[in-house]
């Protein structure tokens, strides 16, 4: 995609690449700290990168073809690492996004009808209330320094909160926000026995995520059971994802979810919603703070719009173009790691039991053979007639372990930022460049302070 004849666009700040003889070690300490850190030169120039990992071959895939392959065409030959399943487990439990095999066939068939564009359009009342109230308290802090980020984790954690059950997190909100900033901060860090061991041998912060998931499921189960207090009218149709998710039947089995199950389906929902769905509207609003005539471009668009239905959010075609490159600049998941659980031939190499693939989408996302001016902030490339190639960008992974709440976060991403855009100026106040660094999703190194006035 040639955009060179396009005014010159801001470059936003990344963390040094690692030297390319870094040692296996020296990794391995710098995975800790910042796993983005730990990729070179030659992972954004080569197509496939392999090496060792432990006793097995590693191959890191930028090449669509390939990542078609591992991700669609035989999907079933690979599975989480044991390093995933460690950092995901304790908060998801055996919900959507770890389930395998049958497990995962099942909740998938039962969830899909609660993630329809249909049942997304219903819930967007849920998400402009919040909205509303959102922009109304920011009204009484133009022209001081405010923290976006948190207010971006407070809305979308309310926004989740009313989505689901119908009830704002006024009061569980601190609570849950602690769980995550507990997890995140401490046990969802990667250690070198996390990786070296298998799952079934515990390690000293298995330990630790075992006593956090006791007290986390608990803490679920009890929103569940304050919203079966609740109750619903009879005949009534279905007023938000919990309705939903209860209801839900297999198609072909007529089976619904255990109160088990179910507790880890909503934590999966939850969690999966508004932490990555705050970090990209974080990540949207900092680069258009970096850049004010494409912040101009959003609002001039937004001007006159009520922006209170699907086909109002629809209509925001540049809105959804810095999305869209925010989430390729800034990945959700910056990483997909798989096992292999058989032999394969990937990209013409040989693959075996129990090699390491991996995805990285920040890498193939920057990668300089798939992008014109990988490591710029250029949203009209997504306007273009060209799209790219459906497995060069992967903000919401792909094959048939799609994320299934994309079109939800897509439409509560364009809303908020049309909302919040359209209602104020946005700036930065701290001038210190905002180093991403990777711990489960990509994640700013500290968070600046903004300024917002009043349009």
């Amino acid at each position: 995609m040639n955009i060179a004849s396009m005014r010159r666009p801001i470059i936003p700040p990344t963390p040094p690449r690692a030297p390319d003889n870094m040692s296996f070690f020296g990794r391995i300490a710098v995975i800790k700290r910042n796993m983005i850190a730990t990729w070179g030169q030659r992972a954004y120039e080569e197509e496939v990168i392999q090496g060792r990992f432990f006793l097995h071959k590693s191959f890191i895939l930028n090449q669509p073809d390939a990542i078609r392959h591992v991700l669609l065409s035989n999907y079933q030959n690979y599975t989480r690492t044991p390093a995933g399943i460690r950092m995901l487990r304790p908060v998801l439990g055996e919900g959507l996004l770890l389930a395998e095999g049958h497990a995962w066939t099942f909740q998938r068939r039962t969830l899909s009808p609660a993630f329809t564009p249909r049942a997304t359009a219903n819930l967007v009342p849920h998400m402009t209330a919040v909205l509303d109230e959102t922009i109304a308290k920011l009204e009484t802090r133009t022209n001081e320094p405010v923290d976006l980020r948190e207010i971006m984790q407070r809305m979308t954690l309310e926004i989740a909160g009313r989505t689901m059950f119908s009830f704002g997190m006024d009061q569980h909100g601190p609570t849950l926000r602690n769980f995550v900033m507990e997890y995140g901060e401490r046990l969802g860090r990667a250690h070198f026995l996390d990786m070296a061991l298998p799952v079934s041998w515990p390690t000293p912060m298995d330990r630790a995520r075992a006593r956090f998931r006791k007290r986390w499921t608990q803490f679920v189960a009890m929103l569940i059971a304050e919203r079966r207090a609740v109750g619903k009218k009879h005949g009534a149709p279905p007023r938000d994802l919990f309705d939903l998710m209860d209801e839900a039947r297999d198609p072909e089995t007529g089976k619904g979810f255990s109160d088990e199950q179910l507790v880890d389906e909503v934590a999966t929902m939850i969690l999966a919603g508004h932490e990555t769905t705050a970090t990209a509207l974080f990540w949207a609003l900092y680069l258009l703070a970096l850049d004010p005539d494409t912040q101009e471009e959003v609002a001039t668009e937004t001007r006159g719009e009520h922006l209170d239905s699907m086909v109002d959010i629809d209509r925001q075609k540049f809105t959804r173009a810095v999305i869209d490159e925010t989430m390729r600049l800034y990945p959700p998941a910056f990483l997909v790691a798989r096992a292999a659980r058989g032999k394969d031939i990937v990209a013409g190499a040989e693959v075996n039991k129990g090699d390491i693939i991996m995805i990285a989408p920040w890498l193939l996302h920057r990668h300089e053979k798939l992008w014109d001016q990988p490591n710029a902030f250029i949203p009209k490339r997504f306007m273009s007639k060209e799209p790219p190639d459906r497995f060069a960008y992967l903000p919401f992974g792909a094959g048939p372990r799609v994320c299934i709440g994309a079109p939800f976060a897509q439409a509560e991403s364009v809303l908020a930022l049309a909302r919040l855009i359209g209602a104020f100026r946005v700036e930065l106040v701290d001038a210190a460049p905002v180093i991403p660094f990777g711990v489960v999703t990509t994640q700013p190194d500290h968070s600046p302070m903004f300024r917002i006035t009043r349009r």
